[in-house]
């Protein structure tokens, strides 16, 4: 079995002192949580490119974007996001056990992030994304 040690913190200088603890010790992966933002995920890929450790993104904290019954953002795009961010590895559900998800949904997330293209899904207030001004009608 392996493990992930989590550098999750308050601030980049701890997660950069424990990123580097886990390198010292072996760990070939570190965990982050998706709580710690975008800005501070770009900077730890960077680490992690720098110093040859994989990056494993958790995704604690997923909810306050995706559970939105009006709006928000689903998961394939957060996870899309997190992978052009340089996120090596992105745990995005179990079809099984505790967290919550259908077989199909959890598939469409991996699907998102391993196939060179997706057939289009049903676009509603929780899977559009729309980009730049809104078009005259």
């Amino acid at each position: 079995k392996g493990h992930y040690l989590n550098i999750t913190a308050g601030d980049m200088e701890a997660m950069y002192e424990r990123a580097e603890f886990a390198k010292e010790i072996g760990s070939v992966v570190v965990m982050m949580d998706l709580t710690i933002g975008y800005t501070a995920m770009t900077s730890m890929s960077k680490w992690s490119r720098k110093n040859g450790v994989l990056l494993h993104l958790h995704r604690a904290g997923h909810s306050t974007y995706t559970r939105q019954k009006s709006h928000g953002v689903s998961f394939r795009v957060i996870a899309k996001w997190c992978r052009m961010l340089g996120v090596d590895h992105i745990h995005a559900g179990t079809v099984v056990g505790k967290l919550e998800g259908d077989p199909h949904t959890t598939k469409g997330y991996y699907d998102t992030l391993r196939l060179d293209h997706v057939p289009q899904i049903s676009r509603t207030a929780s899977t559009s994304i729309r980009i730049g001004p809104r078009c005259p009608a």
